[in-house]
This record gives structure tokens, sequence and C-alpha cells, in this order.
């Protein structure tokens, strides 16, 4: 395994951190509260970083998820690129590529994903799906939102037709999400056996490689943070409690990293990754929460303000803990697939 990136990934994540770190400022953030911030999402499409995650790859889109994560920028990126770009570019049909394609590429539609499944979707045999999802986020940003059925088969489903429904929902973090009504509304079929597992796999290392992020983004905080802290004439970082929190919460970040690293790395290798992807989820989900549990604490009095920068970084930690499943859920379900290859 090599995780060093190309020339092209470390340009694009070059890009990236520039875009994000100039337009995702802390003042940027109040002013956008919870919805997303369209001129950043405008500048990132613009830049071609959306398109060119069709050439970076999963791991590709892993390090610009990095960088987003840092600065906790309220723009759909992960979604639209797991559920959009890489799932129609990997699944679709030729006809769906053509039609699909230019238009996520270019931030004209944004797509997202009800991943994973959270409600009881039906698809009858025409194509009409009925049912709802409690939660699925950036859905009110989204044109386009990839829906698996009971039976675990993908539909596209257009948000704007008549027979679909989108009541706004706050989560945790501000991540435009909304709760998805079916009544019969059309799906255009994507992919055949074995997509939902594959897209649900990306869209699993994806979200993983946005709490590494996050992480590294609290960590730095509470780094700077205690070595200009003045504490009975000594910095808060010469003391060994401190320390110690810091040196756990780097370990799990790098966890988080690098295990996110290795199922991206499978995935654009051809390589069966769905294991992996499972474990960095697991890592993104149980150790992202204790990092940005520590990153608030060692902050100390400033990390109760609800409006200090560190305190984002714990909303979306906790969020992605959700949205990747818990990670009790997520070891329950790694254990089970273990437990079927030991019995075949």
């Amino acid at each position: 395994m090599d995780f060093a990136p190309t020339d092209e990934q470390a340009a694009a994540q070059g890009l990236a951190a520039r875009i994000f770190t100039d337009l995702s400022t802390p003042e940027r953030l109040a002013v956008a509260g919870t919805g997303t911030d369209a001129e950043l999402w405008k500048s990132l499409c613009g830049a071609g970083l959306v398109a060119a995650v069709e050439e970076i790859g999963l791991l590709g889109l892993v390090l610009l998820l990095e960088e987003q994560g840092r600065t906790t920028a309220q723009v759909p990126f992960a979604a639209s690129c797991a559920y959009g770009v890489l799932a129609v570019a990997r699944h679709g049909t030729d006809e769906q590529r053509e039609r699909l394609l230019p238009m996520l590429r270019d931030g004209g539609a944004v797509a997202t994903g009800a991943f994973p499944e959270r409600g009881g979707v039906r698809a009858d045999a025409d194509g009409r799906l009925s049912g709802g999802v409690p939660y699925v986020p950036w859905l009110r940003d989204a044109g386009l939102v990839l829906v698996p059925d009971t039976e675990r088969r993908l539909w596209i489903v257009r948000t704007g037709d008549p027979w679909v429904t989108t009541e706004p929902v706050e989560t945790t973090a501000p991540w435009s999400a909304a709760r998805l009504v079916l009544d019969g509304a059309p799906g255009e079929r994507l992919g055949g056996d074995g997509a939902y597992e594959e897209v649900l796999a990306a869209g699993r290392t994806a979200f993983a490689g946005l709490q590494a992020g996050v992480c590294a983004g609290s960590l730095a905080r509470a780094v700077d943070h205690a070595n200009t802290r003045m504490q009975f004439g000594r910095p808060l970082s010469t003391k060994q409690g401190v320390l110690l929190r810091a040196a756990d919460a780097h370990m799990d970040t790098e966890a988080i990293r690098v295990t996110a690293y290795e199922a991206a790395w499978r995935h654009d290798a051809g390589l069966p990754y769905g294991r992996q992807a499972l474990t960095a989820a697991w890592w993104a989900s149980e150790a992202g929460k204790r990092v940005v549990h520590a990153g608030q604490h060692l902050h100390g009095g400033t990390g109760a303000d609800l409006d200090h920068p560190v305190h984002r970084h714990f909303l979306w930690g906790r969020q992605l803990d959700a949205h990747l499943g818990c990670g009790g859920e997520v070891l329950q379900e790694l254990g089970e697939s273990l437990a079927k290859e030991d019995a075949e």
C-alpha cells in the first residue's frame, strides 16, 4: 500500500486548503448560520475541485475533505461527491453519466444520499417510491437524492418532483438537513447488484476523511490555546495532563486518517474494501468523539463558549459520529461480516 498522494492529488489538496482557509473563516461561518455557504460552494466548483474527484479518486476526495473538516466549511462537498459524482461515474450508464455528471461537476446540481439506510422506502414494479427517511444531510440544497429501497436497490430521485416532500430538520451540526417523504415518486435506477454496498462503503470512507479533518482542526486549536494560555506563569502546554490528553487525541486522529486512507486506496485500486470502510467508520465515530471532546476540554472555560470556533468542531464531530451509525452499530456490522466470512 502506498498512501503518498499523486501530483494531481497533492495539487488539488493544496488548492482546497487555500480556498477553505480564505473563505471559511469564523466570521463567515457566523453569518452563514445553519445554511450553506453558497459563495464558497461556487468557488470550489469554479476551481474544478468537484469535477477533479473523478480523476483523483476516492483517496483524493478524502484529502480534500480533510481540508474541509479543518475549517468545518458549510458546503455539501462529501455528500455531492460520494453520492453524486463518484456514484454516477462508477455505476451510471453511459446516458446517465453524459446527462448528470456535467451538472454535478459545475455545481448546477447538488446530490446527496439517504445513507446509512435510515428509513423504509419501497419501490413498486414501475419504479415508484414510497416511504420516508428521518433525515438526509444537505437535502435542503440537493436537486438529486440517492435513495436505497428495502431491497437495497439504488434510485435517483429529483427533489423537485411533486411526489417528493422535504421537511427541514435541525441536526447537531448545521448540515442543511431535511426529512424525505416519498409518495409514489418516480425513481431512476442506478447500478445493479452490489451498487448499494459499494456506494455505502464509499460514503463511509468519505465521511471518515471529513472526520479526520474535523479532529485535526479541533486539536490544532487546542494546541494553540495550550501554548499561549498562561497559568501560574507557565503555558498550559507544560502540564503533563494536558500533554497526555493532546497526545492521545493526536494518535486517535492519525488512526482515523490512516484507516480512511487504506479504505480509499483499496477502492481506487479496485480491491475489496467494505470491511476497511467499516473500520474507518468505527474509528471516525469512536475516536472522533473522543478527540472533539478533548479539544473542547483542553480549552477549559473557553471551551464552554458556544460561539468559540472549537465548539463547531465539537458539533461536527458528534454529528459525524451519529451519521456514521455510532461506534457500537458499526462494530456490530463489522463483527457480523467477519463471522460470516469465517462460516464460509
